[in-house]
């Protein structure tokens, strides 16, 4: 267990070094010139554009700006915003918590909206099972900016039961009424997919000979379920899981822009706008290391959900 978890630890890092060496360079090798955006416009002596170039850095080697930012990152120092003129880690946590309740009031909504509609869909064949598969098919194609402009224009313009885009809200109770169609929006496209991957399972596992053995001792169905077919259905869907749940901190930039919501998605998109490139490094790069330790406790925990799981694979059983 140690010997697994210190290599994939050690894949992680190094995931994570060379992500960050391509987000940096892919940054900087985009057209355009960030001391233009510094200028506003506005003329300036060459002397001021090279004091602003200093101070960024920008006049140094690729690999050079690249190590002096890794050696900051590593102290959680990103630099400072050009566009905001602040520490980019200050304002990345002024903006973290609108991001954070979003993502897992969202998570919330995948986790129990989809398997409900899996369980539903492989417990009850024909008509419900039908209905599903186009409900969760329709979810699937519809893109979250689509889902964000049908949310506001039925809940929030014509029935006006949710306030639109923008706001203050104050207490946490406050930000969650706020952040519905927001979450609902973000939520759909990912419960889809999960209904019909728990669908999947539970069909596999009903169609298993130690399921049919329990039936004709007489065992209650209900148990069967519990004890049988939903336990050995968790594997691929805690699995699946917790790839949305990674997926979901990437996608809420469309969201959280639809939304006016001011969290970390929606400050990448101007900063790509601005080419604010400490901004977009960091929030890339965080990005990247929540995807990828998501990725690891689902590995890790799999094995305790489905003891038929082994955390060397399948090529050492």
């Amino acid at each position: 267990m140690l010997r697994y978890f210190l290599g994939r630890f050690a894949g992680l890092l190094a995931v994570l070094l060379v992500t960050s060496f391509v987000v940096f360079a892919s940054v900087h090798l985009a057209p355009g010139d960030p001391v233009s955006f510094l200028l506003h416009g506005r003329p300036a002596t060459p002397e001021t554009v090279a004091a602003l170039r200093a101070e960024y850095h920008l006049d140094d080697p690729l690999a050079v700006q690249y190590a002096k930012w890794l050696g900051g990152a590593l102290h959680g120092d990103f630099g400072r915003s050009a566009q905001y003129h602040q520490d980019v880690s200050a304002l990345l946590g002024s903006r973290l918590t609108g991001t954070v309740l979003l993502v897992g009031y969202s998570a919330v909504l995948v986790a129990v909206g989809g398997v409900a509609a899996g369980m539903l869909a492989a417990l009850r064949p024909g008509f419900l099972d039908r209905l599903v598969l186009i409900a969760t098919g329709v979810a699937t194609a519809t893109p979250s900016f689509v889902s964000a402009i049908a949310l506001v224009s039925l809940f929030s313009v014509n029935l006006g039961w949710f306030p639109g885009p923008g706001g203050t809200p104050e207490g946490l109770g406050e930000r969650l009424y706020y952040l519905t169609l927001p979450a609902f929006a973000l939520a759909t496209t990912f419960a889809g997919l999960l209904a019909r991957v728990t669908r999947s399972a539970m069909l596999d596992e009903l169609g298993r000979e130690h399921v049919d053995v329990s039936r004709a001792r007489g065992v209650a169905g209900r148990t069967v379920v519990r004890r049988h077919v939903l336990r050995n259905s968790l594997g691929p869907v805690v699995t699946v899981g917790g790839t949305m749940l990674a997926g979901l901190l990437v996608t809420t930039s469309v969201v959280e822009t639809a939304f006016d919501v001011p969290g970390i998605g929606s400050l990448l998109v101007q900063s790509v706008s601005a080419k604010d490139f400490a901004v977009v490094q960091a929030i890339t790069l965080l990005s990247v290391a929540a995807f990828v330790l998501v990725n690891l406790v689902v590995d890790l925990c799999a094995p305790l959900i489905d003891p038929r799981l082994t955390l060397l694979g399948e090529g050492t059983s």
